[in-house]
């Protein structure tokens, strides 16, 4: 299963470290692994990984590609996110994580 999420319009962009320290802030153990077809968010012991956009470092959308049998893993995620004040967006439009 897929969620994207993504800043408010009109928000600055956030920086993959500030990512990094809200999932860190949800006890998850987390890696920034950049390659050059994109960046990943990468999670100890785990098969669930977060697809970041970024550019220079900043991001504004990010989509969690949740493993089967990992939704507590996706729930701390998404909880991350909340936190720093990100959306959710589906085929119906955006939605408050």
């Amino acid at each position: 299963m897929e969620t994207r999420v993504l800043l408010p319009e009109g928000e600055a962009p956030a920086t993959i470290k500030e990512v990094v320290l809200a999932l860190q802030a949800q006890k998850l153990s987390v890696r920034h692994d950049k390659k050059n077809w994109g960046d990943w968010l990468v999670f100890e012991a785990a098969e669930t990984v977060v697809s970041i956009e970024s550019n220079r470092g900043l991001t504004s959308s990010a989509t969690i590609e949740e493993a089967e049998g990992e939704e507590d893993l996706n729930l701390a995620i998404v909880a991350a996110f909340r936190k720093l004040g990100w959306e959710g967006e589906d085929e119906d439009g955006r939605y408050p994580l």
